[in-house]
């Protein structure tokens, strides 16, 4: 069994070259933030919901790494960028010791998180997509490019605040967004609706409900 770590990825400068290539590309072309701030929320997050719900401490390092090293496809291009993560991952991660098994494991849900073209395959990949498509927040807005013509700019700089809980009794993971009125949640599922619907159907994988709320009222049954 292989014992690389999160740390181990963290520590990877290719990986490390790699994540801040795509993150200067999106900005290139007015994107929201995807460097360590996206990556690292994504990472732990992923990683709460399985250990949340008593999976191996194994697959919940395999969600953290998954979600650390999610994105590295758009510094090819922004379409398909999973898929094309995960083609990029599968020497590097190999090269870096992990065990083939898991790098299949981790490159697949890396290749199925985009919700034009992803499916949950499996409890790495559901966690990785709840993790990725709740990730609505202001610090993900580039300052020195702030557009309030740009409803993606003026959604995520409408939320204050996120809280993510894990309900392992109940079965239920739940995202709480504290949202100003610089935007509306209207705008909100404008943009995030069918990443949210994402987020049902693996929730479900996980045999839970997601529960999706703005400022203290649920909005999904």
């Amino acid at each position: 069994m292989s014992n690389v770590t999160l740390a181990d990825i963290k520590a990877n400068k290719k990986i490390e070259t790699m994540i801040r290539h795509s993150n200067e590309c999106l900005e290139a072309i007015g994107y929201t933030d995807h460097g360590p701030r996206h990556v690292g929320y994504v990472s732990k997050i992923a990683g709460n919901i399985l250990e949340q719900l008593d999976f191996d401490a194994r697959r919940v390092e395999l969600a953290k790494i998954a979600g650390w090293v999610h994105d590295v496809g758009n510094m090819i291009n922004r379409k398909h960028h999973g898929m094309l993560s995960s083609v990029l991952l599968l020497p590097v991660l190999s090269e870096a010791g992990m065990d083939f098994e898991e790098v299949c494991d981790v490159c697949s849900a890396i290749g199925n998180h985009e919700e034009e073209t992803g499916q949950t395959v499996s409890d790495i990949s559901a966690a990785l997509i709840i993790a990725d498509k709740v990730d609505a927040h202001k610090a993900r807005v580039r300052l020195k490019q702030y557009n309030p013509e740009d409803i993606h700019d003026r959604v995520n700089f409408s939320i204050k605040s996120t809280s993510m809980n894990v309900d392992k009794k109940n079965r239920v993971i739940a995202i709480e967004y504290a949202m100003d009125s610089t935007s509306s949640i209207t705008e909100f599922l404008e943009i995030y609706l069918k990443r949210m619907r994402m987020c049902e159907r693996a929730a479900k994988y996980l045999d839970c409900t997601f529960a999706l709320s703005f400022n203290g009222v649920r909005i999904n049954m």
